[in-house]
């Protein structure tokens, strides 16, 4: 059994209560725009952390992260990306990917919109955890947390913290 810990769109910010909140997970996965090294360094200090970047990041960031990753935990197959989009509305590249290589797990960011929808069509959990820093337009930063055991994905909780 796998507990994960999801955010996005830091913006370089990351607030104390993410670490209160995410201190039980295995891992976290940041969906890009995380904003600069030294959040992406605290965070793998923290947990494994797996990420990808965003349109928002530059320099090492951009350098040490890919657009798309793609992995499995447990016998779950996950794509994590940045701008991806939802069912009925994806990315041209991201529906290309989940096409050729079908997943369970879809995780983007880049709305900084919580949104949780599972695709009927290509079978696949579509998940998207708002925004975890205060840059934007949101007035309440999100985070998701789940399990995945084995081959099902559960306990799926959306986490609100109020902008300070």
């Amino acid at each position: 059994m796998t507990t994960i810990g999801i955010l996005s769109d830091t913006h370089g910010l990351l607030d104390s209560r993410i670490f209160e909140h995410f201190r039980d997970v295995d891992e976290i996965w940041h969906a890009g725009d995380i904003g600069t090294m030294e959040v992406l360094q605290r965070l793998r200090e923290f947990k494994p952390t797996r990420a990808v970047y965003g349109n928002c990041d530059a320099g090492d960031v951009r350098w040490s992260l890919t657009e798309f990753y793609r992995f499995r935990v447990e016998q779950v197959d996950v794509l994590l990306t940045h701008i991806g989009g939802y069912p009925g509305h994806y990315n041209p590249m991201a529906l290309r990917r989940l096409t050729a290589e079908p997943v369970r797990v879809f995780v983007c960011g880049h709305s900084h919109i919580l949104k949780v929808q599972f695709d009927k069509t290509l079978g696949v959990l579509c998940l998207n955890p708002g925004a975890a820093g205060k840059y934007g337009i949101h007035t309440v930063q999100t985070l998701l947390r789940l399990t995945i055991d084995g081959p099902d994905i559960k306990d799926l909780e959306v986490i609100e913290l109020e902008r300070k």
